[in-house]
């Protein structure tokens, strides 16, 4: 408990607490002429009655600079263009005039993403900025339809729906704890070979739950706000690093371990955590290079997303490592089950390989998938894939480790209360 506590804490060190789309800032002209305009952040619009709202503390002084707002439904211009000519390229331009404004987004038949940049009249000058000048503090509502089609809802697009998968996740944990977590403990409390695998699987599952739980928290006040709480997107954001982490060490370390017990003239026991120090030092290996991958891709990337869009170098060599890791336990399965003569335990290995492959291949299988969607699409087909798929995994696992039949081969328990079970036979009550 304590190293999660020292992790987490290093974590918010590292990672900033990113706004929502309600956002309060000040806008600085040498800001704005250093980039040819300051760029605020980007949204995706959709709908007749899509809105940017903008709330200015000093009108006067924003008269007196000329200040604007400029939208763009593409990255701005190219380098080799003057500043004049890139900032003129804007689709729309909000004069920052008024203590409130309501600006209507131009109708569109698809959802297209609109980028919000500061401008001013110090912006493409090259004389010198009084340093006199005060800055122009703002503060901007992005609105899109909702479902009755007033501008109230606070999602872009790409987040649509997002909310409400997060309520249906939750609610689906919380019938399978009911159904469930009787036998489960039954399994834990009585320990035997597979206790250690059956503790990390419930820690990892305990681990997808607070993501999610967190996650449906900071999405339900970003509902209301468009600004969330920060917090708990960083901490939803923290237990999916230390679930992924834990899932790899401990299918890792179970493959390393079994390769090796097999390499030994002992008697293995090629089901059971067999751990030894080069298998250990294997597994931390691997840990350790996902995670420092996985903050590394935290800090290229401050929006709230356990499953990112993969435009950074981070991302991609994240979704490399998962590919490798991948083939590495293929290969070591396929040596295993190709030496096995026991027809149960291929089964088992075969099943168990079944569900390592479906935790590391569903992200950059649904990565590379996203990319025959849309743009407001793939954030949802990446996060809502991602989360099924990795909890099907583990729930394959769970069958697997839990199953009588595997029991009575790998320990002789032949125990008939044991929880999940796969044989159709007749059982007692628990």
């Amino acid at each position: 408990m304590y190293v999660l506590m020292l992790s987490f804490i290093v974590y918010l060190q590292c990672v900033s607490l990113a706004n929502g789309k309600t956002i309060s800032g000040v806008f600085k002209s040498d800001a704005a002429r250093e980039n040819n305009g300051q760029y605020i952040t980007r949204f995706l619009f959709h709908g007749q009655n899509a809105l940017i709202v903008y709330k200015l503390d000093d009108v006067p002084t924003a008269k007196q600079k000329e200040a604007k707002l400029l939208l763009f439904q593409a990255p701005k211009g190219s380098d080799n263009l003057s500043c004049l000519e890139n900032l003129s390229g804007a689709q729309l331009s909000i004069t920052l005039s008024a203590e409130e404004h309501n600006q209507t987004i131009p109708s569109q038949p698809s959802p297209q993403v609109w980028h919000v940049m500061y401008a001013d009249r110090y912006t493409c000058q090259e004389g010198s900025i009084d340093e006199a000048e005060k800055d122009v503090r703002v503060e901007i509502s992005l609105f899109n339809p909702d479902a009755a089609g007033n501008p109230l809802d606070h999602f872009s697009a790409e987040e649509a729906g997002l909310h409400s998968f997060y309520f249906l996740l939750i609610l689906a944990h919380f019938v399978a704890a009911c159904i469930y977590i009787q036998p489960l403990w039954q399994a834990l409390h009585k320990g035997g070979p597979m206790h250690t695998v059956l503790k990390v699987l419930s820690t990892a599952l305990l681990l997808q739950f607070a993501s999610t739980f967190f996650n449906y928290v900071h999405l339900a006040r970003y509902s209301r706000d468009g600004i969330g709480a920060p917090l708990m997107g960083s901490l939803a954001e923290f237990c999916d690093m230390v679930s992924q982490i834990q899932m790899l060490y401990m299918l890792m370390s179970l493959c390393m371990g079994w390769t090796l017990s097999r390499s030994r003239k002992t008697q293995p026991k090629p089901l059971q955590w067999d751990t030894s120090p080069v298998s250990t030092a294997l597994a931390i290996g691997a840990v350790a290079a996902q995670g420092a991958l996985l903050v590394w891709e935290q800090l290229e990337d401050t929006e709230h997303h356990s499953y990112h869009a993969h435009h950074s170098t981070a991302s991609l060599l994240l979704i490399a490592l998962r590919i490798a890791y991948a083939l590495v336990l293929g290969s070591i399965l396929y040596q295993i089950i190709r030496a096995e003569r026991s027809t149960l335990k291929r089964d088992f290995f075969l099943n168990f390989a079944k569900g390592c492959f479906l935790w590391f291949l569903c992200h950059p299988v649904l990565v590379l998938l996203s990319m025959v969607f849309s743009v407001h699409q793939r954030e949802k087909v990446i996060t809502i894939g991602a989360i099924l798929c990795q909890s099907i995994s583990v729930v394959i696992l769970y069958r697997l480790f839990l199953s009588r039949s595997l029991y009575w081969e790998v320990s002789s328990l032949s125990s008939v209360t044991l929880p999940l079970t796969m044989s159709r036979g007749p059982r007692n009550r628990y």
